[in-house]
């Protein structure tokens, strides 16, 4: 019997992901219905036709494809019925989020390399924002506290809709719980529903409230309609490409050795000895 199900992992699969190094944990933020899980079905459906040019990482396993599917099913083409989007992601009691695992392999260096994927609901991150320390946002705070970087959803059709003023107040108050947190990791602005238009005022309000607290964020606008008028076999929808491009090129920052002081030439005795 293999040690994992397949379905979205937990903090007790986290052990034989970390086995091989520490995977890179990609934090996705926003209010519910934002397009968060929309955004993972998305690039899976493109790692799985061949249309995601990752610069040279290729698909090379995943410990959560059942996680996978279940959010990319829906999105899929079926005899007499038409694509939908993923069910909301419920927002249940938990310390942390489900993760969905990738593994690239990178043709240089030929060594595979970890990433996990949060899929959270958007109800932690809400009571996460108003209190670090709410019981009904624990889920975000591990989010916080265990991300390599983050991508903040900024929703355009909740942006243009009856509700757009809450759902500003929303995200603004979002950005300001995550740039307090933020701890110079790399974060980027996702526009989610690219074709949705909002007014040129919100959209100036939006990147204010971002980038006066994280000003080193990086801007993504992202939709599952292919705005171009190629063939719809080979779409790729708008800017999601760009945006994993992003994510999975993330490096941590490295430690420089200070040259060793000593005399042997033996390199089982060059640190620790003096001369």
């Amino acid at each position: 019997m293999l040690p994992w199900s397949g379905s979205a992992l937990g903090l007790a699969d986290l052990g034989f992901v970390s086995g091989r190094a520490r995977p890179f944990v990609i934090g996705i933020v926003g209010a519910q219905n934002a397009g968060k899980t929309t955004l993972l079905g998305a690039w899976y459906l493109l790692l799985g036709r061949g249309l995601a040019n990752l610069g040279g990482r290729r698909f090379a396993g995943s410990y959560s494809l059942s996680g996978w599917e279940a959010v990319a099913g829906a999105m899929r083409w079926a005899p007499g019925h038409p694509p939908r989007f993923p069910p909301h992601t419920s927002s249940r009691s938990g310390r942390a989020p489900g993760m969905l695992h990738l593994a690239l392999r990178d043709e240089d260096q030929g060594r595979p390399v970890d990433y996990l994927f949060t899929d959270a609901p958007g109800e932690w991150f809400q009571k996460w924002a108003v209190n670090a320390d709410s019981q009904e946002g624990i889920g975000a705070r591990w989010v916080s506290d265990h991300a390599d970087a983050f991508l903040v959803v900024a929703d355009r059709e909740a942006l243009s809709g009856e509700a757009m003023g809450s759902a500003r107040g929303s995200l603004q108050l979002l950005a300001r719980r995550l740039g307090s947190e933020l701890r110079e990791r790399p974060v980027a602005l996702v526009w989610t529903k690219a074709d949705v238009k909002i007014a040129p005022a919100m959209s100036t309000a939006i990147r204010k409230a971002v980038f006066d607290v994280m000003p080193s964020a990086t801007e993504f606008s992202v939709s599952v309609i292919d705005q171009s008028e190629g063939d719809p076999a080979l779409s790729e929808g708008t800017g999601l490409v760009d945006l994993l491009r992003w994510a999975v090129d993330l490096q941590r920052p490295t430690v420089k050795l200070p040259p060793p002081m000593a005399t042997s030439e033996d390199p089982l005795f060059v640190y620790g000895s003096r001369r």
